[in-house]
């Protein structure tokens, strides 16, 4: 059986017009993540579910494989992630492939390493039924975090019998980043918390999510940094 990588990419964008395919340091911001699945082991295909025909042919031309235009009822901004996964899993599986994972890499985090990928892949185990990344919160839902109650009263979010007078000392939690999902195809309409979910920790620096220009900014700074560091290891 085959660990299938998709990777999903809609042309529309309202953050940042047009990102999939924006340049980022010499090549469209897809690009990074098949290059990333390509160079991963333990990934045997690539494929790329899309509305728009520069995605598909960028994509086409760096190796990956783009099976259909996605139908445009799963190409909103409303659409599920998890519905363009089995939606392109299911057409993939028509064709003949015997899945036995599914690895779905988003293009907007560009900032992940190889490890990364392999360390998530290698966490899927019997006891596993899909494994997420994030990294440390900034806040706290213990400690800093506040929502508005029934009774128009401020509180945080989760509450303990004794105050928490630091976050230091506040159970810890995670912000996912959607960097990369890793089920078996027979846990994959599962979702994410109807069954045994784990996480693999990522730093923050490479958690960063492109949702806004200042995101696509900072991504832009810290792979020219990254790529500098590298270039002085050699």
């Amino acid at each position: 059986m085959k660990t299938i990588c998709t990777i999903c990419a809609r042309g529309g964008s309202k953050g940042v017009p047009r990102k999939n395919v924006r340049p980022l340091w010499g090549k469209p911001l897809i690009a990074h993540t098949i290059a990333q699945a390509q160079a991963c082991n333990f990934i045997d295909a690539i494929y790329v579910s899309t509305d728009d025909d520069e995605i598909a042919q960028i994509a086409r031309d760096c190796g990956a494989i783009v099976p259909f235009k996605r139908p445009a009822e799963l190409a909103t901004s409303e659409a599920g992630k998890l519905a363009v996964i089995v939606h392109l899993i299911n057409h993939v599986e028509a064709s003949g492939v015997d899945i036995g994972r599914v690895v779905d890499l988003d293009p907007t985090s560009p900032l992940r390493e190889i490890d990364d990928i392999s360390n998530a892949v290698s966490m899927l185990d019997a006891d596993t039924d899909v494994v997420i990344t994030g990294y440390p919160a900034d806040k706290n839902p213990y400690f800093n975090m506040v929502e508005a109650k029934e009774d128009g009263n401020i509180r945080l979010v989760r509450q303990l019998e004794g105050e928490v007078l630091s976050r230091q000392v506040a159970p810890a939690v995670y912000s996912m980043n959607g960097s990369v999902y890793v089920w078996h195809r027979n846990t994959l309409e599962s979702g994410l918390w109807s069954g045994r979910t784990r996480l693999y920790e990522m730093p923050h620096e490479r958690s960063v999510d492109i949702d806004n220009e200042i995101d696509f900014k900072l991504v832009e700074l810290l792979m020219g940094e990254a790529r500098e560091k590298d270039a002085g290891n050699d």
